[in-house]
């Protein structure tokens, strides 16, 4: 019996010598870690789309710690939980314009087709064939690779083109990314009016191609009284800065490309 007590009484404290080597030597090479970053990341959107640049918001909270990135990289981000992350970084309130995807080609239906596509429904696949099944080498597959990017249910293949819910556009980028013809750009919230077309073909061929196709007309242009129309290669451009929304482009545009969003 003396035997077991004494073999106990070692067990203990060994037990114990080894429990307080382990509590030491996890004190004393701890990672120390920021108190800020669970904050930090329980403020991220929580999307993890990459519009950031970073493999998703748990990366973008780590680089913002570490310095090697700004709260205003994130478009998802509402302004309330910009600013207490402004806050807990020590960095000035940063005020950001919000911005929404637009699709520059509203062919979709109306624009021709030189081939019948019946391969996987991916646009990079698609374009990748003769620069896609459309005789516009600029218009929309309408395979929706945008549509599947997007977290946030906003844009939608509707008659074969890719269009945008703006009320529902977290202004995260993933869309654009997803565009292999890089028909996808980010607009001012507020803009009004806007251009669906990215072709800077011929007139002659955007005709051939789309009933709604750019032919640089410039009728546009003359009509604007800001100077915020101008045709540049074939096809008209908003500045968003100059725009005070009166629609006379849109009403001046004989192929009906200069959309009221």
């Amino acid at each position: 019996m003396e035997h077991i007590f004494y073999a106990v009484l070692w067990f203990l404290v060994l037990g114990g010598l080894f429990g307080s080597g382990l509590a030491f030597l996890a004190k004393k090479f701890a990672v120390k870690t920021d108190e800020r970053e669970e904050r930090v990341k329980a403020l991220m959107p929580g999307a993890n789309c990459g519009g950031c640049g970073f493999a998703g918001c748990s990366s973008f909270a780590e680089a913002l710690l570490r310095g090697e990135a700004t709260p205003d990289g994130c478009g998802s981000m509402d302004t309330e939980a910009r600013d207490e992350i402004c806050d807990l970084l020590g960095l000035p309130r940063m005020t950001v314009e919000k911005k929404v995807a637009h699709v520059m080609c509203s062919g979709g239906c109306r624009a021709k087709e030189k081939y019948l596509y019946e391969g996987i429904r991916d646009c990079r696949i698609a374009a990748s064939l003769a620069g896609g099944n459309k005789l516009c080498h600029n218009g929309c597959t309408g395979l929706g690779n945008c549509e599947r990017a997007c977290e946030y249910h906003a844009l939608h293949v509707i008659d074969g083109v890719a269009q945008v819910e703006k009320d529902k556009c977290h202004s995260c980028g993933a869309c654009v990314k997803a565009c292999p013809k890089g028909l996808i750009v980010m607009i001012p919230e507020k803009a009004v009016y806007a251009v669906q077309c990215s072709s800077h073909e011929k007139p002659k061929d955007v005709m051939r191609a789309c009933e709604v196709g750019c032919i640089g007309c410039k009728k546009c242009e003359k009509v604007c009284p800001n100077g915020a129309v101008t045709v540049t290669d074939g096809v008209a451009e908003i500045d968003q800065t100059k725009c005070t929304s009166c629609g006379l482009c849109a009403e001046a545009c004989p192929r009906g490309c200069i959309v009221k969003l």
